[in-house]
């Protein structure tokens, strides 16, 4: 007898019934009143049911748990156990993670690590193939990541999609070595990862068959990615803030739109909530409650294909209670299933704890330091190139401004905001680095670094002199890997990241902490953004518009090359 149609018809008694619930219907954008009957994880019919557990619901709103279509857990700088716990607490259910960032740091042995820490948690964590390890030939990172990688995660069951595609000249040029991976892919979704890519170069990297987006910054550039094709990937983490800004784009077509984590703290996540934060902030635009619901819940499951993201017969049991009768009411996550499997409740998180693999410890042994003289930037001309910080955007500007020049060299200017900024191989050991100036970090004394630097994770400094960034550069060596405050010359504030200068062990409320006495360590040297390390972290990016730094040197996007700090 086939008892999932059996417990369907009600001949046989549900593993669980939830009574009473107010189903929240994303086929009709209408509620439903009505019990959801589950049997071995699957959901078997909503009606009037009987079953081994019944819970009552009590007529409050019954949701799928949320998805997140594009996250780095690695970013959230825990592991992925307590990534999971914290993220079901808030009503999460399945999240779709690029995990590029420890496959620059530690390789494939990184990336087998990442997914047996993946297993039996309350929150269901499918992995992308890291299509561009490193984002390009600009980076150094420890391992390159070819298609013989990428077909051995996919051919293992490591990878359910492909990472976002993020050397997108290379797939408008037609490069074999990119379009070979796409090809791996086969029918699997293709991510995308194209900022400010349009026209005729978009439909070059559409005919690729990669059809999502999460680089949005403007709306013109979200309806036009939209008007071809893509589905859109809305952006709101700790650092970069875009749905509010593009939902006009969404209710275009809101069956092809789904807002997204990308990169996202652990005190984000403590304070502000995951999905569900993002929920409220597309109520508060005025974006109807179906539509808001369904772009962080069916319209993923649907791109990802998935069977969840709906309560309806058929699909996985993936579901959350809120603790209100309406999704229009300011609600909170009170109750969560997974595969039929209570996992949340009163704000604990229930079952067994997943056993932990050992951890790879390989850490950096970074020997050759720059000394302070050898930071120096040797003032060649009367205009240099300065990385332009847009607040809110993971896209930076191209400044040309006159340098202030001090025996011969270009210096910090706290007058103008101008710090200098450094980028230090340190997975070989070279000793290689690139040194230029950034604007808009405000520190006024002192230096911040970080191991934490995309997308191959050399070590990132910035500060106001070059003893303080040499004495950052150092504490992180002496780490193995972290995050770091220096000022008036000593140590300030610390967090070591034992997994490949990345990820920490401990819970998520000490990582908040400590990343909060960082982050107040880094507001005491001057800085003024919210997020210090995090907006450090992605000046390293070479795939994003339009100047960065890398161990190379100064990096121009839009020219495709390394550029002089002085203009010739």
């Amino acid at each position: 007898m086939n008892k999932l149609a059996a417990v369907a018809r009600g001949d046989y008694p549900a593993d669980l019934v939830v009574k009473n619930a107010r189903i929240v219907n994303l086929f009709t954008n209408t509620y439903e009143t009505a019990d959801v009957a589950v049997y071995g994880g699957t959901i078997a019919g909503i009606g009037e049911y009987g079953g081994r557990v019944e819970y009552d619901a009590g007529g409050r709103v019954l949701i799928p748990s949320f998805i997140d279509g594009h996250i780095h857990i690695e970013d959230t700088m825990m592991t992925p156990a307590n990534f999971a716990d914290l993220a079901a607490l808030h009503g999460t259910g399945t999240v779709l993670a690029d995990p590029h960032e420890i496959a620059n740091a530690l390789g494939m042995p990184g990336l087998r690590w990442l997914h047996k820490a993946s297993e039996n948690l309350p929150v269901t964590i499918l992995y992308g193939a890291p299509s561009c390890v490193p984002a390009s030939d600009f980076e150094t990172p420890y391992r390159e990541l070819g298609t013989v990688e990428v077909a051995e995660m996919f051919r293992t069951g490591m990878a359910h999609h492909l990472g976002e595609m993020m050397n997108f000249p290379a797939v408008i040029a037609g490069d074999p070595d990119a379009w070979a991976k796409i090809l791996l892919a086969g029918k699997r979704a293709l991510t995308g990862h194209a900022p400010a890519v349009s026209g005729k170069a978009l439909n070059a990297y559409l005919s690729s068959g990669i059809n999502s987006d999460h680089e949005c910054t403007t709306l013109d550039e979200a309806k036009e990615k939209l008007s071809r094709g893509m589905w859109l990937m809305l952006r709101e983490g700790s650092s970069f803030h875009d749905l509010a800004k593009l939902l006009p784009a969404a209710e275009l077509c809101p069956s092809r739109c789904m807002a997204v984590s990308d990169d996202i703290t652990a005190t984000h996540l403590l304070n502000c909530g995951h999905m569900d934060e993002k929920l409220r902030i597309m109520l508060r635009e005025g974006l109807d409650e179906f539509t808001a619901l369904r772009m962080i819940t069916l319209n993923p499951a649907e791109y990802f294909g998935l069977n969840a993201g709906a309560i309806a017969p058929g699909r996985q049991a993936d579901f959350a209670l809120l603790d209100v009768c309406a999704l229009s009411e300011k609600s909170g996550v009170s109750e969560v299933w997974k595969a039929g499997r209570l996992v949340v409740k009163d704000g604990e998180v229930y079952g067994e704890e997943a056993e932990a693999p050992a951890v790879p410890l390989r850490r950096s042994k970074v020997t050759r330091l720059p000394k302070p003289e050898g930071l120096r930037v040797r003032a060649t001309g009367d205009m240099m190139r300065v990385i332009g910080l847009v607040p809110g955007q993971a896209v930076t500007e191209c400044r040309v401004m006159p340098p202030l020049v001090k025996e011969g060299y270009a210096v910090a200017d706290v007058s103008r905001d101008l710090a200098k900024i450094v980028c230090l191989e340190r997975h070989h050991d070279t000793g290689r680095y690139g040194a230029a100036f950034v604007q808009g970090l405000g520190l006024k004394r002192g230096a911040i670094a970080s191991s934490v630097a995309h997308d191959a994770h050399n070590y990132i400094a910035a500060g106001l002199d070059d003893e303080s960034i040499c004495a950052a550069l150092s504490a992180l060596a002496q780490l193995g890997g972290g995050l770091v405050v220096v000022d008036d010359g000593k140590v300030a504030a610390t967090l070591a990241l034992p997994i490949g200068g990345l990820m920490s062990t401990l819970p998520a409320q000490e990582v908040s902490r400590k990343l909060a006495s960082l982050e107040e360590a880094a507001h005491y040297l001057g800085s003024e953004e919210p997020h210090p390390f995090m907006t450090l972290s992605f000046l390293g990016l070479s795939v994003i518009p339009e100047l960065r730094i890398t161990d190379g040197g100064l990096f121009s996007v839009s020219e495709w090359r390394t550029v002089p700090v002085f203009v010739e």
